[in-house]
């Protein structure tokens, strides 16, 4: 190790970064060395050294490190400083309080102002790195100062700081137009970078400042321009590169498909393209289809249609269908285009022409029906469930036009027992449609199909069905009809596009793994470390107006509106079951099994406790525990001889309205809101603007089932029709007496509104304090009794930054939102405050508060038989104790 010679020194340095993690007491014999070498006048070696002390992963060893680190740090050469700050990381991974008790982070923050650009890379990645582990903490503060030093270091680090900066560049949200236009225009000289890495995380940063520019702008049609070539470029890249490009260009194509709308002949296939550039190419045709382009785009897929890749053939017949759903002046074309390769007699050919001929038939009603009767004569060369189902839909549909449906039919009914579910389902359904459209010739076979649904069938879906169809048949044939032979609702043009909220926070992670997934990191990372929802930044009013449904973003900054996304099975199987007319109250006496329920769900609430008769009332001498005059560390056996913190009351804290539902997610209809609590009510206050062209009436209100019930206590009140641009407030009283469920998170709200439009759905998140009720001051006794009672792990501790109140002020406020101050005590020069708090469901949580007099930083430790809901209660601390 005492070697000259830096050849052997950095294998040395390498045998030390391997073994000591197996022999760490013999690691600590090299720390002398280390600290030498970090005095070293060759700039590699101090480097070297600082660098392996970062990857030597022993405990023991870190507390070593901080005085060579701290040099290394203000070195004055910027080999040795790059190095340094990269180390910081590596130490906060291992021990994250000492790299914040030695004051690296600070050390780490003043080297972005470095004048060396490679060390400003560097640090921006250490500290975007632990920024990432740690999300509630802000180390990355950003501000117009600091951004232009990063912009300038720009133009001169190598291609992975550039990277760095970059990403960091994305995560800042400029104030307004004029200093994201201004960021912009010193990023785009990055889109023509040979790396492919810096040309997407140049992209990313381009599509989030792009939302606050104005459409209106020349600079917005320029940047537009612009970022088309470096990603036609893309595509001449090695297969597994154009892979990804084409992943991140799909999503770009979904949110501004104008950028690469001229640029269609680029996603031409090529012979020797491999299949899965092959296949993503094809999506993003599809996406670019336009009537300008249509006649090019149907050249192209037809003769994809003949080629030797059944995969690709069958993606390429869909994507026919496709064309014609998305553009109304092309669809004769793709009927007759679908006809011809029907008659190539191609097996798959012929049954993926069908599949999506059904589409066709669904989108244009009564317009190409003259092609069923080509359709039923390919009925004996269909072997593939999906092929078969479409054409048996087909058959039941049009019955009416084809003479011999009974027959098909009967044909397919031959073999039901050997049919996949989705054959059977369909059959089922089309001869039910046959029967009602012909009554009289049919009546044998759908008497056989009911018996073979209901009596032979051991799958509970078809049994299901076949039951529903056969009381509706046998009770009121009138109403069968109306149900059966209901007018389909159209099919949607853009099937596979994603979720506008999914959408924006994935381009916020163009050019990594997420983008190429389609997933958002929270999806496959696991463990959720260090995972941080991410969304666009909210657009300018004056582009607002010019933005079409389509390519919209979520509207709101990602603290306003949660990205949960109501899924088709725990909203809508819910929700659209539910009557949407006035909520019924429960009757008193229901409350309260309804929260024991939810106690229940919960994990278990103080259910010994609340099962206890002496509960609530001062216990007796017996209950007290024997040990009660033991010294207890938190010194919590102090509390009898205290007076209690009473504030006065001044009602519970109210967060400003925020933006549930963008209009355009419902039709015009926008909804704002908050939750408010006062004298033991809860309300939820809303505004409603109608920012379409019509009336809106019949407004109506339902909850899903969430994890402490609530539910509204009346019908949504909104007298008037809302006119086009007005907008009406409205307070809609809540109980907690609806049906529980937990919810991930614990505080999320499923909502459903309807009107005389349509039904909309959205989910919020309602802050606990809102639950807090009105008796929730334990007794002293009780208090000291079920601390001790409730296990350590059960005891949580969160550190309440910025927040400079004294103690009286701190349990006035607390005491307003029903957190009551039972006792405080002086220990060693800090305030304790001992309260507790009980939630509507009979949930009981205590605390202890330390202030410590001229520190704006306060500890709270909670403890509760329901520790998931530790967390809550710290942000309802947070919020009130701020706000």
């Amino acid at each position: 190790m005492q070697t000259d010679n830096l050849e052997l020194k950095k294998l040395v340095y390498l045998y030390l970064m391997n073994y000591a993690k197996s022999q760490p007491d013999m690691a600590i014999m090299a720390v002398n060395t280390f600290v030498k070498d970090c005095e070293d006048p060759n700039p590699l070696i101090r480097a070297l050294a600082v660098r392996t002390m970062g990857c030597i992963r022993v405990d023991k060893i870190t507390e070593y490190l901080c005085e060579p680190l701290r040099k290394c740090l203000k070195d004055e050469d910027p080999y040795v400083r790059k190095t340094a700050a990269v180390c910081v990381a590596k130490l906060h991974d291992i021990n994250a309080q000492l790299v914040e008790d030695q004051g690296f982070l600070d050390t780490l923050k003043d080297l972005i102002s470095d004048s060396n650009p490679m060390v400003v890379a560097n640090a921006v990645a250490a500290l975007s790195e632990i920024a990432e582990s740690h999300p509630s903490s802000n180390l990355l503060d950003l501000n117009p100062q600091s951004i232009n030093k990063l912009l300038t270091a720009l133009n001169e680090c190598t291609e992975w700081g550039q990277i760095f900066i970059l990403d960091c560049l994305a995560n800042y949200t400029p104030k307004d137009d004029r200093e994201a236009q201004s960021i912009c225009e010193r990023v785009t000289p990055r889109l023509s970078h040979a790396n492919s890495a810096v040309v997407l995380s140049a992209v990313k940063v381009l599509m989030k400042f792009m939302e606050m520019l104005s459409k209106d702008l020349d600079y917005y049609g320029t940047l537009l321009k612009k970022l088309a070539p470096p990603l036609v470029t893309l595509l001449s890249a090695e297969p597994e590169l154009q892979y990804v490009a084409l992943r991140n260009i799909n999503l770009i194509v979904q949110k501004r498909p104008e950028i690469l709308k001229h640029e269609m002949k680029v996603f031409f296939v090529k012979y020797n393209d491999p299949i899965y550039v092959k296949l993503e190419k094809l999506d993003i045709m599809i996406r670019l289809a336009s009537q300008a382009n249509i006649a090019q785009v149907l050249a192209e897929l037809k003769e994809y249609a003949t080629e030797v890749d059944v995969d690709f053939v069958r993606k390429a017949v869909r994507a026919i269908g496709r064309c014609a759903i998305k553009v109304e002046q092309s669809a004769e074309r793709c009927v007759s285009t679908l006809l011809d390769l029907i008659q190539t007699k191609v097996n798959y050919v012929v049954q993926e022409a069908i599949v999506v001929i059904k589409d066709i038939f669904r989108k244009y009603p009564n317009k190409y029906e003259s092609v069923i009767a080509t359709l039923c004569e390919n009925l004996d060369s269909l072997d593939e469930p999906e092929a078969r189902a479409a054409m048996i839909w087909i058959v039941g549909e049009y019955a009416e036009r084809i003479d011999n449906a009974d027959e098909l039919l009967e044909s397919f009914l031959e073999g039901f027992h050997d049919e996949s579910t989705q054959v059977q389902l369909q059959l089922l359904t089309a001869i039910v449609k046959l029967f009602l459209k012909k009554p009289t010739e049919t009546q044998e076979l759908v008497q056989q199909v009911l018996s073979l649904a209901t009596q032979d069938s051991d799958n509970p879906d078809l049994r299901d069905r076949g039951y529903i169809y056969w009381r509706l048949l046998s009770t009121d044939p009138v109403a069968a009809k109306e149900v059966v032979l209901a007018e389909k609702p159209l099919i949607s043009e853009e099937t596979d596009l994603i979720e506008p909220t999914l959408l924006d926070e994935l381009i916020c992670y163009i050019g990594t793994l997420a983008s190429v997934y389609h997933k958002p990191p929270s999806a496959f990372v696991e463990g959720g470390r260090g995972v941080v929802h991410k969304s666009l930044p909210p657009r300018t009013a004056s582009s607002e107006s010019t933005e079409s449904p389509e390519t919209a973003p979520a509207g709101a900054p990602a603290g306003e509106q949660p990205d949960v996304i109501p899924t088709q099975g725990d909203l809508l199987g819910d929700l659209l079951n539910l009557d949407l007319g006035p909520p019924v109250s429960g009757p008193p006496l229901a409350t309260s099994s309804v929260q024991m329920g939810a106690v229940d769900l919960l994990g278990g609430g103080l259910d010994s406790l609340i099962g206890d008769p002496s509960f609530g009332a001062p216990p007796a001498a017996a209950a007290v525990p024997a040990r009660l005059g033991a010294p207890i560390s938190s010194g919590l056996s102090d509390l009898f001889d205290l007076t209690s913190g009473v504030g006065t009351l001044s009602g519970s804290y109210v967060a400003p309205k925020a933006v549930w539902l963008p209009a355009m997610k419902a039709k015009g209809l926008e909804i704002s809101g908050t939750f408010t609590r006062q004298v033991g009510s809860i309300s939820m206050d809303l505004q409603l603007t109608n920012k379409a062209l019509q009336v809106m009436t019949d407004f109506a209100i339902q909850f899903n089932r969430n994890s402490f019930g609530l539910a509204p206590a009346a019908p949504l009140q909104v007298h008037a029709p809302l006119s086009p641009n007005q907008t009406v407030e409205t307070s809609l009283p809540l109980n907690t007496v609806g049906s529980v469920m937990k919810m991930e998170p614990l505080n999320n709200l499923q909502v459903a509104v309807k009107n005389n439009i349509d039904v909309f759905y959205f989910s919020t998140l309602y802050p606990l304090h809102i639950l807090f009720v009105e008796d929730g001051k334990m007794d002293r006794q009780m208090f000291l009794a079920t601390w001790k009672d409730i296990p350590n792990e059960n005891e949580a501790q969160f550190q309440i930054r910025d927040c400079a109140l004294n103690a009286e002020t701190v349990s006035n406020k607390l005491q307003s939102s029903n957190i009551f101050t039972i006792a405080k005590r002086n220990v060693e020069g800090q305030d304790m405050l001992y309260q507790s708090l009980k939630l509507t469901n009979g949930i009981w949580v205590l605390a202890e508060l330390r202030i410590q007099p001229g520190n704006t930083s306060f500890m709270l430790s909670l403890k509760c038989r329901a520790p998931e809901v530790s967390q809550h209660v710290y942000q309802a601390y947070e919020t009130i104790l701020k706000n």
